[in-house]
Formats: C-alpha cells, structure tokens, sequence
C-alpha cells in the first residue's frame, strides 16, 4: 500500500509542477506591472524602475523562477503586494469558504444528478424518464455564469428567499450562514448534475444488460432489490470515479460562482490577484489548486479497494 501511493504521489507530482510553471511563465510575459499598479497613474518611471528593483521585478525570468522555488522548499509563498500579508497565511481562510461551498454542492450535486439519473435509466421510454434524460442534457448546455444569475432573480428578487450576495460566516448564525452560501454551493451543483446524471443513466442501462441481473430476474428477485442491491452497488463505484473531477471543476468554476455572488473564497482571491499582477498570490492558489486535486484523486483511488474489493494495491496486486 505505501509502495502504490509513493508511485502515485510521483506520478501525479506533474500535476502541481506544470501548471505553476505555465502560470509562472504566463503571468510574467502578460501586459501589466504590479509595480506601476501599487504606485499608481502619478509614479514616474524612475520610481516605478526602483520599486521593481526592490521587489525583484527586475532580474531575469530564470533568476525569479528559481528564488521561487528555493522560497517553496522551506514553504515561503511569498508575500501578496496589495493585500501585505503572507501568502501562506491568506490561503486557509479563503480556502475554508470554496471548500465549504465546494463540497456542500458536491453533496447537492450527486444526490440530485443520481434521482435524475436514475429516472432517466429506470423510466426510460416514459414521459418522467425524458424528462430525466433532458435534465441531464440541460445542466451539461447551460453555463454557470447563466445558472447562477437566474438562481439569484428567481430565489433572491422574485422570492426573497435567499441574500443577493455577500457572505455570512458562522458567527452570525447557523441560518444566515447557510443562506449566504446556499445559492453559490447550488448554482455549482446544477452546472455538475447533467455530469452526473448522464453517468448515472449510462451505467444504470449497462448494468441491467449484465449476466448477473439476467439471473436475478428469471430466480425471481424482485425489481427493488435489484435495483437497491445490485444494480446500485456497481454504479456507487462509477460514482466515485467522478468525485475527483468534480471538486476540481468546483474549484475552477468558483471563480465565477464567488464573483457573482461576492464570495471571499479562492476563486475571488485568484480573480482580483490576476487583476492586480500579484504575482504570489497566483502562485500559491495554482500551487494548493494542485496540491488538493492529487489529495482528493489519492484518496479516491484508494477508496476503490473499500467501494470493489476486487480492487488491490501493494506487492501483490497485478
């Protein structure tokens, strides 16, 4: 077991090194001076040139790059230029809001992707199973930015139901907490359904072609248990196997998502960063988005052993 997740550390390591390194390189030939951006329209270019000596702007893109990894091996991240903090130090209490929503619609986006699934398999031929099936081609047409925008007139305008936007955190209650991030943990979780759902539909109809569900027909096992036992038992596995891709996607299509509704989370860190040319705040969200994709996918692997115990890792397995 620790021999496969040794192999697998290295081999996810490219994961986390190639899209820092993009960015690095990206984020440093785009147009824009954090320099003239902390000085402002009334600097000179005398003044910008010196502050760009002082914060290192100035060497070449090789030398950067290699102060930044020598920083990353005692885990210095950096300091942001606007909002002067240490990198490190900022990530956690961003990352705790995205990963509170993240993982609240990834709950919402199973448990709904799976019923509509299901109908679109189990009732397929019917009036309810089209309608499963085309919610599912639906929430796989229909942009984010889209959902979340109609989510806010239908359920914070028209019913008030819900904050426009803004974020409460648990100090100020249960209630208003949940409410603020209801609609963002949502609008992500419908934007993933027609994933799931269509997944589900999918193994659902492969299953029930199967020897084994044959044989459980003509014994006499009744359709529920079929269904509930066997039928579910294997997708469950199919499942799992998107958990993985759909955090990654929570975490990239936050961006949006807290925009839209004025979330502090990584996603609005990571926006305003671009904006303001903070070269190490965009490092070190890349570098923990990276970092937390090989967790989540470790783990995921792993949980195949408990999910199919046909599943082995270790010495002996093939």
């Amino acid at each position: 077991m620790l021999s496969y997740i040794g192999k697998r550390l290295l081999t996810l390591l490219p994961t986390v090194l190639v899209p820092v390194i993009v960015v690095f390189v990206i984020i440093r030939l785009a147009p824009g001076d954090p320099a003239a951006q902390i000085l402002g329209d009334q600097a000179t270019p005398e003044q910008v040139a010196d502050l760009r000596r002082q914060l290192g702007l100035d060497a070449s893109l090789l030398a950067q790059f290699g102060a930044f990894l020598k920083r990353l091996v005692t885990l210095d991240l950096g300091e942001s230029l606007f909002l002067h903090a240490p990198v490190r130090d900022l990530i956690p209490g961003y990352a705790a809001v995205t990963l509170e929503i993240g993982l609240l619609s990834l709950v919402l986006s199973i448990g709904l992707g799976m019923a509509v699934g299901m109908l679109a398999a189990f009732r397929r031929g019917h009036w309810d199973g089209r309608i499963g099936s085309g919610i599912g081609i639906v929430g796989i047409s229909v942009p984010q930015f889209w959902i979340g925008l109609l989510l806010v007139v239908l359920l914070a305008v028209q019913l008030p139901l819900f904050p426009v936007s803004g974020y409460r955190p648990w100090s100020e209650g249960v209630g208003p907490h949940l409410q603020s991030i209801f609609l963002p943990a949502l609008t992500l979780a419908l934007a993933q359904l027609g994933i799931v759902s269509r997944l589900v539909s999918s193994s659902i109809s492969d299953v029930l072609n199967e020897p084994f569900v044959t044989t459980a027909r003509s014994l006499g096992v009744r359709p529920r248990r079929i269904r509930v036992r066997h039928v579910m038992r294997v997708v469950s596995v199919e499942i799992l196997t998107v958990v993985g891709l759909l955090l990654a996607t929570v975490l990239s299509g936050s961006v949006v998502v807290e925009n839209i509704f004025g979330i502090p989370g990584m996603g609005r860190l990571l926006f305003d960063a671009v904006g303001r040319r903070d070269y190490d705040v965009i490092q070190g969200v890349v570098l923990f988005v990276g970092l937390f994709i090989i967790v989540v996918n470790l783990v995921v692997d792993l949980l195949y052993a408990v999910v199919d115990p046909r599943v082995r890792y270790g010495k002996g397995a093939p």
